[in-house]
């Protein structure tokens, strides 16, 4: 579950630079970058509960 969340803000992120770069596309494209911060930070939250 923890790869699938680092995969997914990859992605996101990636989304984020192509439509920064390539177009210009509004808030959609930050939305998506505020998702991938998220999920990062989840999974780095939910990983120090594990070892904890």
């Amino acid at each position: 579950m923890g790869n699938l969340l680092y995969i997914v803000a990859v992605v996101l992120v990636i989304a984020w630079l192509v439509g920064f770069i390539g177009y210009s596309a509004g808030g959609i494209i930050h939305i998506l970058l505020v998702i991938a911060v998220i999920a990062v930070i989840f999974q780095v939250i939910q990983g120090r509960g594990r070892v904890a």
